[in-house]
C-alpha cells in the first residue's frame, strides 16, 4: 500500500502552496508601507523559514502523535499502519493482516461492528469512554479514507483514563449521597402503619431511578382515638438529603398537631406556618383526611396536593377536588376543610405527582388514567397498591419518587358484623336524663355480651361522662356507644365548645372529680371540637382477647 497516496485523503492534510506565497513580498513593490530594507534583511536572517503542511511527512507526524492510530482498509479491515503510541500500548500488530484476528483489542471492545458500519455509510462514527485491555479508557473516532478504488478506516484513539476515572468517583460520589438520602428517607417514613379497628391500609414508597436524587414524599396513619383516623400523604419539593429532612420535620409535626384532633383545615394552618419557619424557600404539598366510621365520611383539608380519589363499592370512581389551598410555605391563606362519602365497601387512595405526573402528557391525563385504573382494581389495599403501581408504569428507573396510600372501609357481613355495633341516645336534660343514660349503657352492653366487669366500667363510664356533661355543657345532648373488634368506646356530645381538662380534685370539692375518674379507669380517653359547634368528649376500653380455641387431638396423642 502506498502510504502516501492515502494520507494526501486524510483531513487536514490538503493546503495550498498558494497561501504561503500571498505572504511573500515582491521586490518591485514595496510602498509606502513596506518593512525597511535593513530590518528586512535582519529577519531573514535571525528566523527560518517554517515548512509548509504539504511538505511534512505524514507517516513522521503520526509516528509522533501521542494518541494510539491504526489504519485498516478493505471490507476484512486489514492493517495498513499503526504508529508507535498504538504499539506501545497493545504491542506490534502484522501489517496487512485481517484485524479481526489481529486486532483483538478492538473486538474485545465491540469496535469491529463499528468499523463495518463507517466502511458502508461514509461517515465517521464516536464511541467515548471505552476501557480497553490494558486498563486505560479511549474515546475511539473512526474516520472513512478513500483513494481510488480502495477504502478504508482510520482509527484514532484518545487516552481519556484521567477523565473516566475523575467522572467514575464523581458518579460513586453521587451514589453514596443518594443512598445516604434514601436510607434518611425511609427511616424517616412509618416503618409499621398503624391499623385502625375500622379500615385496613397499606402504602408503598418508591424512590427514584439511580439517576435522580431522592425526593421528600411521606405518608402517615394516625389513630386519633374514639375510633377516627387520620391519614396524611405529602411532597416537599426538591430533591436530596435537605428535601428529605424537612419532609422528616413536617411529618413530626402533623402527629404532634394530630394529637390536638383539629379540623383538617387547621392542621395545615399550623403546618402552613411550620414550614415557613423551616425554610422559607421550601414549599411542600400536603393532603390531611380524617375518617370517622360514626359519619361514613372522609373530611380532609389539601395543600396544593393532587385530589383523592374514592372508588365506591360499585366501582365508581369520585375525585375529591375542592377545596384546594396553596402548597404549605406559601402562607397568607385560609384553607378549608371538604367532605367525600367514604362507606362500606368503599376505596380511598392518596398519592403523590410522581404517580401521574409525565414529561410531555397533561397531569389531567395521568388522573384520568389514574381513576379507570381504579375502577377495576379489587382486593387487599396492598393488591390496590400494587396494580395501581403497575398500571401507572412506575419501574425502578422511575424518574421520580412515589408514594402511595391506600384505605378501604370493609363492608363487613355474617360474624363478622356482630363485632362492629353502634347505639345512640338522645338526651333531653334534666333529673332523668342521668338514670336514662345509665339504664341504656347497661341494656347495650348487656346485649353485647360483654364481661361483667368491663360492663360495670362501662356503666360507670358513660355516666361519668354524661354527668359532665349537664353540668357544664348545653343541649342537644348525645350518648353513643360503639364496639370494634378491638375495643369499646363510649362518646358524649353537647353543644358547649368549652372542652374538659382532668384536674385534682381538693376535698371539700363537689365537682372535678368526673373525667379524673374516666382517666383512671379507661384506656384512653379525649374531647374534640365538633364541626357544627359544641364538643365531644370519649373514652375507650380495651376488649380482652378472645382465648384460643384448643387444637382437636389427633388419634394416638
Amino acid at each position: 500500500m502506498n502510504f502516501t497516496r492515502w494520507s494526501a485523503r486524510l483531513p487536514g492534510t490538503q493546503r495550498r502552496a498558494a497561501a504561503r506565497n500571498e505572504q511573500a513580498v515582491s521586490p518591485d513593490r514595496r510602498g509606502e508601507g513596506s518593512v525597511p530594507g535593513a530590518r528586512a534583511e535582519q529577519l531573514t536572517d535571525d528566523v527560518r523559514p517554517v515548512p509548509a503542511v504539504d511538505d511534512l511527512g505524514v507517516r513522521e507526524v503520526l509516528d509522533h502523535v501521542p494518541s494510539l492510530v491504526a489504519l485498516v482498509h478493505g471490507p476484512d479491515h486489514r492493517i495498513a499502519y499503526v504508529n508507535d503510541a498504538y504499539t506501545a500500548a497493545f504491542g506490534a500488530r502484522p501489517i496487512g493482516a485481517p484485524a479481526r484476528g489481529a486486532l483483538p483489542e478492538l473486538e474485545a471492545l465491540g469496535l469491529l461492528p463499528l468499523l463495518d458500519q463507517v466502511l458502508r455509510s461514509g461517515k465517521p462514527r464516536t464511541v467515548k469512554s471505552r476501557k480497553a485491555p490494558d486498563g486505560r479508557s479511549y474515546t475511539f473516532t473512526c474516520t472513512p479514507v478513500t483513494e481510488g478504488e480502495g477504502r478504508g478506516v482510520l482509527v484514532f484513539a484518545t487516552d481519556v483514563t484521567d477523565h473516566a476515572e475523575a467522572a467514575e468517583r464523581l458518579r460513586a460520589s453521587e451514589r453514596r449521597q443518594r443512598e445516604t438520602a434514601v436510607t434518611l428517607q425511609r427511616s424517616l417514613l412509618p416503618q409499621e402503619l398503624e391499623e385502625p379497628d375500622d379500615l385496613r391500609v397499606a402504602a408503598t414508597y418508591h424512590p427514584g431511578g439511580t439517576e435522580a436524587a431522592v425526593g421528600g414524599d411521606w405518608y402517615d396513619v394516625i389513630t386519633l382515638g374514639g375510633g377516627r383516623t387520620a391519614l396524611v400523604i405529602g411532597d416537599v419539593m426538591g430533591r436530596g438529603v435537605r428535601a428529605a429532612a424537612v419532609m422528616g420535620q413536617l411529618r413530626t409535626a402533623v402527629r404532634a398537631y394530630a394529637r390536638l384532633d383539629l379540623p383538617p383545615h387547621e392542621v395545615l394552618q399550623l403546618l402552613d406556618g411550620l414550614a415557613m419557619e423551616i425554610d422559607a424557600n421550601q414549599i411542600a404539598t400536603c393532603a390531611y383526611a380524617i375518617h370517622d366510621p360514626n359519619e361514613g365520611s372522609l373530611v380532609y383539608a389539601s395543600a396544593g396536593h393532587l385530589p383523592i380519589l374514592v372508588r365506591d363499592e360499585n366501582g365508581t370512581v369520585r375525585r375529591a377536588d375542592e377545596p384546594t389551598g396553596p402548597p404549605l410555605g406559601t402562607g397568607g391563606w385560609m384553607h378549608a376543610s371538604g367532605s367525600v362519602p367514604l362507606t362500606p365497601g368503599s376505596t380511598a387512595v392518596l398519592y403523590t405527582d410522581g404517580l401521574v405526573e409525565r414529561r410531555n402528557e397533561d397531569l389531567d391525563e395521568g388522573i384520568a388514567a389514574l381513576e379507570r385504573a381504579l375502577a377495576g382494581a379489587t382486593g387487599s389495599p396492598q393488591v390496590v397498591c400494587d396494580r395501581l403501581i403497575r398500571s401507572a408504569g412506575v419501574t425502578p428507573d422511575h424518574d421520580d419518587d412515589v408514594a402511595v396510600l391506600v384505605l378501604q372501609h370493609p363492608a363487613r357481613k355474617g360474624a363478622e358484623s356482630e363485632l362492629f355495633r353502634n347505639a345512640a341516645l338522645e338526651l333531653l336534660g334534666g333529673v332523668e336524663a342521668a338514670p336514662r343514660a345509665r339504664a341504656f349503657a347497661s341494656g347495650v352492653l348487656t346485649s353485647w355480651r360483654f364481661p361483667a366487669e368491663l360492663h360495670d366500667l362501662g356503666v360507670l363510664a358513660a355516666s361519668e361522662l354524661v354527668a359532665n356533661s349537664l353540668q357544664h355543657g348545653t343541649p342537644p345532648m348525645r350518648l353513643r356507644l360503639r364496639r370494634t373488634d378491638r375495643r369499646l368506646i363510649i362518646e358524649v356530645t353537647d353543644g358547649d365548645d368549652h372542652l374538659p381538662r382532668r384536674r385534682r380534685a381538693e376535698p371539700g370539692d363537689e365537682s372535678g372529680r368526673g373525667i379524673a375518674i374516666v382517666a383512671t379507669i379507661a384506656s384512653g380517653w379525649g374531647s374534640r371540637r365538633t364541626p357544627g359547634g359544641g364538643k365531644a368528649v370519649w373514652c375507650e376500653f380495651l376488649l380482652p382477647k378472645p382465648k384460643p380455641k384448643p387444637k382437636p387431638k389427633t388419634p394416638g396423642s
